[in-house]
Formats: C-alpha cells, structure tokens, sequence
C-alpha cells in the first residue's frame, strides 16, 4: 500500500503514483514502491521499465532477470548511479535526492521475496524477524503495525490494519495524503491478484478513520487514572 502525494513545500503539492508493477503472467511478478525526491523515483522507473521494453541486453532488465536477489540489485544500482548523476552534476547535497524502494514480487521457480532498497544501493531482505518494511514518514504508522501485526491474520485484515496505519499519518503529516494504491499478490499467482485506488471520500476508509478514533478514546477512557502521590 502507497500514498501518492508527494510535496515541495506547503504549497507545491501534486499528486504522483508511487507503486509500480512489471509482469509476465505465469513466468514473473515484479512491484516496487518508492519514497523520497520526485525526480531521481521517477528517473529510476523510467529507466528500469525501458530497459524492460528494449530489445537489445546493454542493459540488465527486470524482466529477463533469474532471480528476485538480482532484480533488487538492478535497482540498486539503479537508483545509486542516478543519485550519483546528480550529485556529480553540481546539483545540491546528496540527501537532496535521495531515494528509498520496496521491492517485492516472485519469479517462476522460486520463493515470493520482499527487499528494503536504500540510496546508496545495498538493500535487505524481510523475514520472520523483520515481516514487513515501511519506507518515506513511518514514525506515525509504525506502532500501530507493530502492536497489531500477525502472520497469520487474512488479507482483509491486513489491509485494514495498513489503512488504519496510513490514516494516523494522514492526520499527523501533510507530506503523507490520500489517494492511497493498494497491490495484493498471492503466492504462486505469478499476476497481480488485484489492484485498486482508495480515494478521499471512499466510504469504508471514512469507516475506518472514524472508528479508529472512537476506539481510541474508548480504550484511553477506560485506563486506570493517574493519581499524584505523596506532598
């Protein structure tokens, strides 16, 4: 799941999509999400999906890559080089471009596989330590998933503890916004299960914000009260 604004100020926001997918129906599935400046993101994907497209092999392409391990190399590299273009280039300080990506998809033959992508291009892998990765302003959302996460909860519930994730920073940061990209992929599908758009005035997700904060104040309620103590 992704939200889609993206910000240059207060009063330079756009809306952009930030989840991206390349597919082979029955051979691979291939969705990264990015995070950070604008520009070197859309660089980044501009490059992975012609080198997708190009006949030639000059250039190693996501879809003709053997396995997950190697596609998030590709990336890496990929977003390394274009953050270094940038800053060879004269441009400001590094940070200023930076970029970070979640990768996750499967190809045929092996295990779906989930990868934290960092700027400099190295990246790690999720597992049962770390089961899910959260890139861009996290800090508000984080705990909520943290405390209510299982491995072993249904798609449905899945999302709906990510919409309850992303609603709390909504509320707490205007660099996060709404509408919000939704991917789910099962495995050994090897297609995009299904993909949808939960807009601003979607019905459920108004269910959810409001609840979410009723729910909130019920169980703060319902805490033993603080008493001083002593003089």
């Amino acid at each position: 799941m992704s939200d889609t604004r993206t910000n240059a100020g207060i009063d330079n926001i756009s809306t952009f999509r930030k989840m991206h997918t390349w597919e082979i129906p029955g051979e691979r599935v291939i969705t990264m999400m990015t995070a950070g400046n604008l520009a070197t993101t859309q660089a980044v994907v501009s490059l992975l999906d012609e080198r997708s497209k190009s006949p030639e092999e000059r250039e190693p392409s996501l879809l003709k890559a053997p396995s997950m391990f190697q596609v998030a190399r590709i990336i890496g590299q990929t977003l390394r080089s274009e953050i270094q273009a940038k800053k060879i280039a004269g441009q400001q300080a590094e940070s200023t471009f930076n970029a970070t990506v979640i990768l996750g998809g499967q190809i045929k033959g092996s295990e779906p596989r989930l990868f934290l992508i960092y700027p400099e291009g190295n990246f790690i892998e999720a597992a049962a330590e770390t089961p899910f990765f959260q890139i861009g302003e996290a800090k508000y959302g984080k705990p909520i998933l943290i405390r209510a996460y299982d491995p072993d909860m249904s798609f449905e519930d899945a999302i709906k503890l990510m919409l309850v994730s992303f609603d709390s920073t909504i509320k707490a940061n205007l660099s996060v916004g709404m509408p919000l990209d939704v991917s789910l992929y099962e495995n050994d599908a090897l297609k995009v299960s299904r993909e949808f758009r939960v807009a601003a005035d979607d019905e459920y997700f108004s269910e959810i914000s409001s609840g979410w904060g009723d729910a909130l104040k019920t169980a703060f309620n319902s805490l033993p009260p603080f008493r001083f103590t002593g003089g």
